[in-house]
């Protein structure tokens, strides 16, 4: 029993929560520190990073169309039944249209990537490191920033604005089918409502999100699963962080760029 009690001391929790949260901050902080110096090494990453952008590229966009078709449906459905009589139509195409790019297509879309292009990222590395083949490559000189890391991040951060746009298409798309089911709203009507409300600032806002969106995704699964440990457990448990973390951190990122770019 007292040994229980010593366990779940509240100090003890929090303080091994802060020296751990601390230990990962400082080692986060040196590993974006060596892929910043191996960016210069261009000739090396650049052949693979495209060739893995190729493959979440055409591997995501299945899913992709998917979420973003219900995604724009049911906004649609929404903005349908919260209207009111008296109120025209088309500011329900404004709101639909305007949310969809600003703030469902970028979010979904990178909570969709950071979990089948995060998990898998986080696996793969993690199994290198568990069967030494990092080592390996180490050993034999090679610098694993540029040869492991830096081309999957890289294909991550072009990825995700990519398939933002794609889904924002895709999403408006199926509004558009929507709402003329629900609220019997003409093309139009949806056109003008769209066009009205609509800022160029938007597209900016939506793709600067999806930038830092990626690197997220990039780097956290990344950085978990190059310092797996415990062979298949320890993978195991660097992909569920991955996705978790990975997941958390294009929220918090959501409401500080929201609060930066959006100020008045």
């Amino acid at each position: 029993m007292a040994k229980i009690q010593v366990a779940m001391d509240p100090r003890r929790l929090v303080g091994g929560a802060v020296l751990n949260g601390a230990h990962h901050v400082g080692r986060l902080s040196l590993f974006v520190f060596e892929l910043i110096r191996g960016l210069v090494e261009w000739r090396i990453w650049l052949r693979p990073a495209i060739e893995q952008a190729v493959t979440i590229g055409y591997g995501s966009l299945f899913i992709v169309f998917i979420t973003a078709s219900f995604a724009g449906a049911v906004t649609s459905l929404q903005a349908g039944y919260q209207i009111t009589p008296g109120i025209p139509l088309y500011f329900a195409a404004g709101v639909v249209v305007t949310t969809l790019i600003s703030e469902l297509g970028p979010v979904m879309t990178a909570l969709i990537l950071a979990g089948r292009i995060g998990a898998r990222n986080a696996a793969e590395l993690g199994t290198m490191r568990v069967t030494e083949q990092i080592d390996a490559l180490e050993s034999l000189g090679r610098s694993t920033v540029t040869h492991v890391l830096l081309p999957r991040i890289v294909a991550v951060a072009l990825m995700v604005p990519v398939l933002n746009v794609f889904a924002v298409g895709v999403s408006i798309f199926a509004g558009w089918i929507a709402a003329q089911g629900s609220m019997d709203m003409s093309t139009a009507d949806f056109v003008y409502g769209a066009r009205y409300f609509f800022k160029p600032f938007y597209v900016w806002y939506s793709l600067t999100k999806s930038f830092f969106f990626g690197l997220a995704i990039g780097i956290v699964p990344c950085y978990m699963g190059f310092n797996a440990t415990h062979g298949a457990e320890g993978v195991g448990r660097a992909t569920t962080g991955a996705v978790v973390s990975a997941s958390v951190l294009v929220l918090l990122l959501n409401t500080i760029l929201a609060s930066v770019m959006l100020e008045p």
